[in-house]
């Protein structure tokens, strides 16, 4: 099994990466590290190579140039099982099939750690068991997936990727489809994960004020590159969201968590305050 580093040295590293789909390069030349035991969120519109990039660094996509690094390795050199020991990630659309129980998804996590002379044992179950408790969906472990809200099944996935035992969370998207309410719930979790069990977490996040309430750092992407990163108090203001959004916006402090909190301006609002914003 793959250890982690004892330096602070960042855990996951794209080291100068080029990404892309067929003849349509969308990421060319980035590089970023991803600093050990944070929630980072990456942020930025639509196309611009957010889900691409973390598909990279869940070793799902392989760089055409350039390297993903974890823990000091190539991750392309690496066994298959020992970067899942390691890394677990949530995809934007996870499927899981028909009639699987609650139970059932989650104790796949626990695949990386059986092999062909170690199977399914106590330790597993005990795994799997403490990953629903994590995730306060104990009472739903012998429920149908698809008979689930929205915000249980995205539990029962994360559970299933607690499961695995992983220092590394990858989240994409994690609170698609779902409303507010169950949103905050979700992202409530992943900040107890983090805070509890010291979670290495990485999000893409479509919602801006949610996206800066629960990270510690933002990572800013624009046409398939780093435009800003730092914590969302440093780098967040009304010009970058005009540049990398296209946003007229006026920037506040959140009244809940003092950090920034972003209130859109929609043309109507233009006109009518008279304001060149």
């Amino acid at each position: 099994m793959t250890t982690a580093p004892e330096s602070n040295a960042p855990r996951l590293v794209a080291d100068d990466i080029t990404l892309g789909y067929g003849d349509r390069v969308i990421i060319d030349g980035l590089s970023l590290e991803i600093a050990s035991g944070v929630v980072t969120t990456v942020i930025g519109p639509n196309g611009c190579g957010k889900s691409t990039l973390l598909r990279s660094l869940g070793r799902l996509l392989r760089p055409r140039e350039g390297r993903v690094v974890l823990d000091g390795k190539a991750i392309s050199t690496m066994k298959t099982k020992d970067v899942a020991q390691v890394i677990g990630m949530l995809p934007q659309t996870p499927v899981a099939p028909e009639g699987l129980t609650v139970a059932d998804l989650v104790a796949r996590g626990r695949h990386p750690h059986q092999t062909w002379f170690r199977q399914w044992s106590s330790g597993d179950e005990a795994e799997v068991m403490t990953a629903l408790e994590q995730t306060g969906i104990a009472d739903l472990a012998d429920r149908p997936l698809d008979e689930l809200s929205g915000g249980q099944r995205q539990r029962a996935w994360i559970s299933m990727a607690l499961a695995q035992g992983t220092d590394i969370l990858l989240l994409d998207e994690p609170t698609t489809y779902l409303d507010l309410a169950h949103s905050l719930e979700v992202l409530d979790l992943v900040d107890q994960l983090h805070d509890d069990m010291g979670r290495t977490v990485v999000m893409v996040l479509h919602d801006l004020n949610l996206a800066i309430r629960y990270s510690d750092r933002l990572v800013v992407m624009h046409a398939g590159r780093v435009v800003a990163q730092g914590a969302p108090s440093e780098i967040i203001d009304a010009e970058l969201l005009w540049e990398v959004f296209g946003l007229r916006a006026s920037v506040l402090e959140d009244p809940v968590s003092g950090r920034p909190m972003i209130v859109p301006i929609g043309a109507r609002h233009v006109l009518e305050s008279g304001r060149p914003f």
